[in-house]
């Protein structure tokens, strides 16, 4: 990817403010993510995981259509490099590391893959500076750190979430960490992609992409598919199924997108640190679970770290 460099200067910016609303963006679009489960749980009551993902797919596909139609004329420049790219955010990050990470779940050790899957900024800061040949600030190791810390207080407490060495040894531990490989990989490729193309064909290529193999690994499932309860049910599916693939999906990417094409994707990776605190504020709210002391001071270290973050990305000097 050698125009990578070329691509991440023309998107250069002289003004502070577009590169702190570009962080934010990132951020809040990040956060929309933590809803997800509001709707989830109605719909897996009827429908398997792939099913749900395949059926929200369907709906932002024809919602991802007439925009990409729109800037259709932007298809025209795509390459080997940014087909690449493109498989990589659409299967890659949306297909193949939820379902990584969904069998590490499934055949592991919940709290050893939790932990390693954690290690997504990490895969996804040096990949920007192998890539995009991204420069790191100063200190930014620290912020790191401490935005790290946070998310751990967050997931575990105080408690250390592992017995025993074995239980990071293992095919699940693998593929928690093929799953933040490739969800880092995914931040550092849209990136790359933003060099060149809007955050709306972006967007909607991310999609429209990720149909074809969603379709074929349903298939493969041979899930049966049967909604029972009659039209009460069906409607509430229906409307949590639109909910859905508009809010933590089409909205939530659109701002994303939208943020990192101003924002480097060292510092992006830390921002998407905001979807585990939304998920906590969710389940405190909604599913009645009471927020513990190292939960707090999780909020407070990551959100320590993210106006940090946003300070030095307003100062950088490039992208």
């Amino acid at each position: 990817m050698s125009n990578v460099t070329a691509s991440s200067s023309a998107n250069k910016v002289s003004s502070t403010s577009p590169l702190r609303s570009g962080f934010w963006l990132v951020v809040f679009g990040a956060a929309l993510w933590g809803v997800d489960p509001l709707f989830r749980i109605i719909l897996l009551k009827s429908l398997t995981s792939s099913q749900i993902v395949l059926l929200e797919h369907v709906v932002l596909f024809l919602a991802a259509s007439p925009v990409l139609w729109r800037h259709r004329a932007e298809l025209k420049g795509i390459g080997f490099r940014q087909i690449g790219a493109l498989l990589i955010v659409s299967w890659g990050g949306s297909a193949g590391a939820t379902i990584l990470f969904t069998m590490a779940l499934s055949s592991g050790d919940l709290n050893a893959v939790l932990l390693l899957q954690k290690l997504q900024p990490i895969f996804a800061i040096g990949l920007a500076a192998l890539i995009l040949k991204e420069r790191l600030p100063k200190n930014f190791g620290i912020l790191i750190i401490v935005a790290l810390v946070g998310t751990y207080l967050l997931t575990f407490g105080w408690s250390i979430p592992f017995g025993h060495v074995n239980n990071f040894i293992g095919v699940s531990s693998l593929m928690a960490l093929g799953a933040a490989a490739l969800w880092g990989g995914s931040t550092v490729m849209g990136r790359y992609l933003l060099g060149s193309m809007k955050y709306e064909t972006v967007t909607s290529l991310r999609f429209i992409l990720a149909l074809p193999l969603l379709f074929i690994i349903t298939t493969l499932e041979g899930a049966p598919w049967q909604i029972n309860g009659g039209f009460g049910a069906s409607a509430a599916i229906a409307i949590n199924l639109l909910l859905q693939a508009l809010l933590p999906g089409l909205l939530s990417m659109l701002m994303y997108y939208k943020g990192l094409s101003t924002t480097k994707a060292s510092f992006a990776t830390l921002a998407e640190l905001s979807f585990p605190m939304t998920g906590v504020i969710i389940n405190w709210i909604v599913f009645q679970q009471l927020v513990t002391l190292p939960q707090i001071i999780g909020f407070a270290l990551i959100w320590t770290a993210l106006f940090f973050i946003s300070s030095q990305q307003s100062k950088a000097q490039t992208l």
